[in-house]
């Protein structure tokens, strides 16, 4: 009561909180004093907070009763803290360290520690790399736990430290303890916080660190017999239940190799792997397939004791690596497979290993290699035979054509490479084949016959359960629905793909999500387009082809919200790599955004090389007359950049040199949309809307046509884009009104979007022309620049202020007033500025000003 006194008179001053921690140690007075605090404090300013952890309450524990009368009082609340998750706990260990924590040594700690700070930061401290042994004292706690259960409760906590989780009969099996009293033993287990229900059928140990430090305490001898009576029993289990699943086949293995018999080890891993592979699980089955690797040399007589030479395991590796996705080292397998076989004289099994490795440098971004690989491989084949093999080559050949761009090439190799595929029955390869056809058809012009082929491909691989098949015809058919001008059909049929792979093989599902990504993006789902990029595999987990679509991907979204900080670091890692491509998809994509990085950075000298570069590499080598035209559009912007530029300057020379270059894009645009469809009829039109702005006669009804084709395939960016340059050519031709309808019209889109640079680009022009914009009014949100540009016009420090001011649409009394001179001295201002600048009205005053930097 004295003590209740003291806390009531401590709340009067202001509130107090009185901390009792772990209460599961605490004395019985120190349980009688809180049980009358919780219930006689009602008016005090007191709170009452107390803890104690679960493990720590056996069946009989005495604070158990008192836990309960707390429940019942209406001002009490139990918090129940769950373990960190391994984002918490990767947070906390970057505190202790100073630094971020790979992630290996995260995904080490979380699961030895299962997420309990205490135990992650132990674990720490005994060893940087979280491999070290639990400090002793830990141990010793955790065994004076297991030390107070009876003895039949020990063995079987012995056997369930060797199999981690285990249900009833399989610790009968290890113990050897009749039924009713291994149901006490275990009851009792469970009771003393040392066992919980890992299922409904199945105990384990309540923590990781409790089942190591049991396991640690068994002798070698004892581990050995343990795992070996647990290998046993899980094998006559699986004979009798004809279960050959992977969890099994893996616990077998796992049993065998730990109990040291290694014959027994390979046979069993190898199932395993063999398991693995059958339900898709790929990841596991590179594990397995990896660990058998290792034990082929510890066993006398391997490939006597598995139905599979030393090569045909490497090649199980290396295909369960490459689904999986780690291509680097598929590589190395097949490398070591390929250096076991004489070609001269297993020339069938050594063409069929150098297609497996074409593929794989292909996806590692090693174009020229993968296709001289295959030649070698097609050509160690008789050269008209009917096979799954040479079906399979054909297939990858046409494939490889489309990829360079070289589509008429790819439909004709493709039609011979179906015809082998069909007669040799070869479905996988006949999917991959109309994979192909279907993608040339639609970019050639045939686009209803090209989506059925590309539909049956997909059709034949769900039929096969070819998830990776599956995914590559959804992504194809999405992206060249996409490039017909099918716009929302696109993004539908890459969320149906997105569907079909979810939940299976990493590979697909990542290809996918950056498929939707960029669909969304175009269709101006920006939300869903930044949601997939981020569902996606980070980057520092990628490699070859999907690392450069990732890069490609961040980019664009980046220049699109206008983050060019974030655009520049991807567009600089993209660089190495495009430069090592052979496809048109990705030469495209970096030129045109580096030639856009640039523009904005005011390198225009830069943005034209970038373009120039491109097209260089594509023009001589592709009829991918998409990605020519995307390129070439940047292009015809930089160019009219330029052109703008030197007007401005006075430099007529520079002027003509870029009039002329916008003219030579200018016939590539109108080239591809001979050829082409809607989206390069779209380019085509901004092409020519660039080329009027680059001959200094901007036009807004070609901007405003241009417009148009954009919206009518649903590219709502590109569409704002438009109606952005033709509010400019408004303004500059004095029809304020049509330019304050474009403006609002842009603004729309662009807010909805979340485009900020052209936003600010609007909303800055709105300012410097005095447009109506209504509720549609705003001030830029652009960070700022890096100073103003240079000053080639020679104007005074005074005169750039009140130039500033114009740009904003300042009159010369607001000219005055803000910088407190006459309203006459301010017309003197803006006249001499205006003949420096040689231009004659003060909007063109102020588009100078924006375009140079000046303001």
């Amino acid at each position: 009561e004295a003590l209740l006194e003291l806390l009531e008179c401590l709340g009067e001053d202001k509130p107090v909180v009185l901390v009792l921690e772990d209460l599961h140690w605490a004395d019985r007075s120190t349980r009688t004093f809180v049980d009358f605090l919780a219930r006689s404090l009602r008016r005090e300013r007191v709170v009452l907070v107390l803890t104690y952890r679960t493990d720590e309450l056996h069946r009989r524990h005495p604070l158990r009763p008192l836990l309960s009368e707390l429940d019942r009082i209406d001002r009490a609340r139990r918090v129940e803290l769950d373990p960190f998750d391994r984002d918490e706990l990767a947070e906390a260990l970057a505190d202790i360290l100073g630094e971020p924590p790979s992630e290996k040594l995260v995904r080490r700690l979380y699961e030895r520690s299962e997420g309990n700070p205490l135990y992650s930061e132990e674990l720490l401290a005994a060893g940087m790399d979280g491999r070290g042994a639990a400090p002793q004292s830990l141990r010793d706690a955790f065994m004076l736990r297991i030390e107070r259960l009876s003895a039949d409760a020990q063995a079987a906590a012995r056997v369930i430290s060797a199999g981690r989780s285990l249900d009833e009969p399989m610790i009968a099996e290890g113990t050897g303890i009749e039924p009713n009293a291994l149901h006490t033993a275990l009851r009792e287990a469970v009771a003393e916080q040392v066992l919980v229900a890992d299922e409904p059928s199945r105990l384990c140990f309540r923590h990781a660190l409790l089942r190591e430090a049991m396991y640690d305490d068994l002798l070698p001898g004892e581990r050995s017999e343990l795992h070996l009576a647990l290998a046993r029993a899980f094998e006559d289990r699986a004979d009798f239940e004809n279960d050959r699943g992977v969890e099994l086949a893996s616990a077998i293995a796992r049993h065998y190799a730990t109990a040291g018999d290694q014959p027994a080890a390979l046979r069993a891993t190898v199932q395993a792997a063999l398991a693995a592979r059958e339900v898709h699980a790929y990841g596991d089955a590179a594990d397995l397939a990896e660990r058998a690797l290792e034990l082929w040399p510890r066993v006398p007589d391997a490939d006597q004791t598995i139905p599979l030479d030393h090569v045909k395991l490497l090649t199980i590796a290396a295909d369960a690596h490459g689904v999986a996705g780690d291509r680097s080292r598929a590589e190395v397998l097949l490398g070591h497979a390929l250096k076991e076989l004489d070609p001269d004289v297993e020339q069938r099994r050594y063409s069929e290993l150098l297609a497996r490795q074409s593929r794989i440098q292909w996806s590692l971004n090693r174009g020229s290699e993968a296709v001289e690989t295959a030649e070698r491989a097609l050509s160690m084949l008789p050269p008209d035979e009917v096979s799954h093999e040479r079906a399979s080559l054909l297939a990858w050949a046409a494939r490889t054509r489309y990829l360079r761009g070289r589509h008429r090439h790819a439909l004709e190799e493709g039609e011979v490479a179906l015809a082998t595929a069909v007669a040799a029955g070869d479905r996988r390869s006949e999917s991959e084949v109309l994979n192909t056809l279907g993608m040339a058809q639609i970019v050639l012009g045939s686009v209803d016959e090209g989506v059925a082929r590309l539909r049956r491909a997909i059709e034949i691989a769900r039929e096969d359960d070819d998830i990776d098949g599956a995914g590559t015809a959804y992504s194809n058919l999405a992206d060249t629905l996409s490039l017909a001008g099918r716009t929302v059909q696109a993004l539908e049929t890459a969320k149906e793909g997105q569907v079909a792979v979810s939940g299976r093989v990493p590979r697909p599902q990542d290809w996918m999500a950056l498929t939707v990504s960029d669909l969304s993006f175009e269709a101006g789902d920006w939300a869903t387009a930044r949601a997939n990029l981020d569902a996606a595999a980070p980057a520092k987990q990628l490699v070859g082809r999907q690392l450069i679509f990732r890069h490609v991907r961040q980019a664009e979204f980046a220049l699109g919200v206008g983050d060019d900080d974030t655009a520049a670091r991807c567009i600089e890692e993209l660089e190495p790599l495009v430069a090592r491509s052979f496809e048109p998809q990705w030469i495209g994509a970096f030129g045109a955004l580096l030639a856009e990085l640039r523009r904005r950075q005011r390198d225009l000298t830069g943005a034209r090389a970038a373009v120039t570069d491109a097209l260089d590499r594509m023009e001589l080598c592709t009829d991918d007359v998409m990605r020519i035209a995307r390129v070439t559009a940047a292009g015809m912007r930089v160019e009219g950049d330029i052109a703008e530029r030197a007007r401005d300057l006075r430099e007529r020379a520079d002027e003509r040199d870029a009039v002329a270059r916008a003219r030579i894009h200018m016939q590539r645009l109108s080239a591809a949309a001979q050829e082409g469809g809607p989206v390069e009829n779209a380019w085509k039109a901004v092409g020519n809307a660039e080329l009027a702005r680059a001959r200094g006669k901007n036009d807004p009804t070609l901007w405003a046509k241009a417009g148009r084709e954009w919206e009518a395939i649903a590219r709502p960016y590109l569409h704002a884009y438009c109606l952005w340059r033709a509010t400019e050519a408004y303004v500059a031709a004095g029809d304020r009104d049509a330019a304050s309808a474009s403006a609002r019209g842009a603004l729309a889109d662009v807010r909805r979007l979340g485009a900020r640079w052209l936003e600010d680009e609007l909303v800055t022009l709105a300012q410097r022309a005095r447009l109506e914009l209504g509720e549609d009014a705003g001030d830029p949100t652009r960070p700022d620049s890096n100073g103003a540009g240079e000053d080639p016009f020679g104007l005074t420090a005074r005169e750039r202020q009140v130039l500033a001011l114009v740009a904003e649409g300042a009159t010369n009394r607001q000219i005055g007033a803000a910088l407190f001179m006459a309203e006459k001295t301010a017309s003197v201002h803006v006249s001499r500025i205006l003949s420096k600048l040689g231009v004659r009205s003060r909007t063109q005053a102020a588009a100078v000003a924006h375009r140079l930097h000046l303001e």
